[in-house]
């Protein structure tokens, strides 16, 4: 890491690789598609469920998937809403006594069980793209509309119905999609990491404090996503406050091809998003800015430990989709 008088020497430097670096990205033509999940990103005791019923039908896949079931109860089975929706997937009462299945074959359907839930939500999913196949227009988009509006409403509009509500579900869960699905190409550069690198190397030096989010009260001070998450503001972009839902901000860059911007993260258990325990800013490199532990200042530090677990290049659509409350377990 950067210390002392290397602070400065550090900006300068950082500064030069934004550049340089925003400079080789423009020739770089971002194309990103659900050919599978991205590493980790599913919790690893789902990621087979999911694989398998994701891909029950055309109008759906596991991305889509995993989007949906992330949306509904942020992966706990045992999540419960106001509106009695129950489980891993969120079904209430009547629906899951017409479309719940047994999807494990042990003789229940069991809607507290993931491996039931998930094969339901699936099927679920491709009864209804069935009902509006003939519907103009994207079929997956028409399934999540029939999802949230109904099959009729989608087939009488011809397309996705001109419903508020149903046209910002459809577009939630497409972006969602996103941050689910292993990248078949490189990821665009984001248009708004200059901004958050700018923001975070002005509170360089700056005491950690757990929980902080950098208001007067506090003295300014952050812990690791409540800086990513100022960092983001400042562009008008609104991230989560914990790091492991910062990372369903956008899609997931390899190592290899990561940007100054990024957020990248880690965790004792590679395998599982939801135990992501640290993030910060990369900055280019193999370098980060970070709030890092009590006692720390937010500083620069290497990305390249046992527990880097990934990163994500994090869009406003992204961001925008992700629940800002999940049921309570």
């Amino acid at each position: 890491m950067f210390v002392g008088g290397g602070i400065g020497l550090g900006l300068c430097f950082i500064a030069l690789l934004v550049v340089g670096t925003y400079s080789a990205a423009a020739g770089i033509a971002g194309a990103s598609g659900a050919v599978g999940l991205a590493k980790g990103a599913v919790p690893a005791r789902y990621q087979p469920l999911v694989e398998k019923w994701g891909n029950l039908c055309p109008a759906i896949n596991p991305a889509l998937l995993a989007a949906q079931l992330y949306q509904e109860s942020g992966w706990n089975p045992r999540a419960q809403s106001h509106a009695a929706a129950q489980g891993i997937a969120q079904f209430i009462p009547g629906t899951w006594a017409s479309h719940g299945i047994d999807g494990d074959n042990d003789g229940d359907r069991d809607v507290w069980d993931p491996a039931d839930a998930i094969p339901s939500a699936a099927s679920y999913d491709c009864e209804l793209a069935g009902y509006v196949k003939k519907v103009p227009g994207d079929p997956t988009d028409n399934m999540l509309a029939a999802y949230n509006a109904g099959a009729y409403r989608v087939i009488q509009s011809g397309g996705v119905p001109s419903i508020s509500e149903t046209q910002n579900y459809v577009k939630i869960i497409r972006s969602l999609e996103k941050s689910f699905a292993k990248p078949v190409g490189r990821v665009q550069p984001s248009q708004q990491a200059a901004g958050a690198i700018y923001f975070a190397q002005k509170k360089l030096g700056t005491p950690y404090l757990w929980g902080g989010n950098g208001t007067a009260d506090q003295g300014g001070r952050f812990d690791c996503s409540g800086l990513t998450q100022a960092a983001y503001r400042t562009v008008d972009i609104e991230l989560p406050r914990v790091a492991n839902d910062q990372y369903n901000a956008g899609a997931h860059p390899a190592r290899d091809e990561l940007l100054p911007g990024d957020l990248v993260f880690f965790s004792d258990d590679l395998e599982n998003s939801r135990a992501i325990r640290h993030v910060g800013l990369y900055v280019g490199g193999g370098y980060m800015i970070n709030a890092p532990y009590t006692g720390a200042v937010i500083r620069f530090d290497k990305i390249d430990t046992p527990d880097y677990f990934g990163a994500t290049r994090v869009t406003k659509d992204g961001a925008a989709a992700l629940p800002t409350a999940l049921p309570e377990s």
